[in-house]
């Protein structure tokens, strides 16, 4: 698993950390050279034994990169897999960079966005499935660091009384604010 430092000293300039993973956007122009680019990062995926998610619509290709496998340590020194960023996910987006300047192809980075949410709460059972429905539409949505208590073991300890009307959010900084949310979610 690397640190948010690590990722910034790997200069990526085609990605961007964002959630748990890498994410990369290249503007393909028309299908042919979208199907030739991703046929080239499959096979730069199969020499490393990794390989991106992939999503190509009209004009542009989506990748992202994620191990998972990676591993976390927490405080008390316990291992935990999780989805994150690897050094073997740096080595194939540093390829993927190499292949598209080779194709020609170019990245947009500026168009890549997503929002993360973090709640450190004592009713996470009660409150999870609720957020759950309303970022994925199911409220079984228990993907690794998305929705479901291992965000809340990383984002803190989840088993302090908070006020009510409130909730504390960590961000992956550490950084805890405090937020006033309506009384239906307490």
């Amino acid at each position: 698993m690397l640190t948010g430092d690590q990722i910034v000293e790997a200069n990526l300039t085609d990605w961007r950390k964002l959630g748990q993973g890498l994410h990369a956007r290249y503007l393909v122009g028309v299908f042919g050279t979208g199907v030739r680019f991703v046929a080239a990062v499959g096979e730069a995926g199969d020499a490393l034994g990794h390989h991106p998610r992939v999503t190509m619509s009209d004009g542009y290709v989506d990748l992202k990169l994620l191990s998972d496998d990676a591993v976390y340590r927490d405080d008390e020194g316990t291992e935990h897999v999780v989805d994150w960023v690897t050094q073997q996910d740096v080595d194939l987006a540093r390829r993927v960079t190499e292949i598209a300047a080779e194709q020609a192809v170019d990245a947009d980075p500026a168009s890549i966005t997503t929002i993360e949410l973090g709640l450190d709460t004592a009713h996470a059972a009660t409150i999870s499935p609720v957020w759950a429905a309303l970022l994925t539409g199911s409220t079984e949505a228990r993907s690794r660091g998305t929705i479901g208590d291992d965000v809340r073991g990383r984002h803190g300890t989840g088993t302090s009384p908070v006020v009510p009307g409130h909730r504390r959010a960590r961000d992956l900084t550490g950084e805890l604010e405090v937020l006033a949310l309506p009384e239906v979610l307490t």
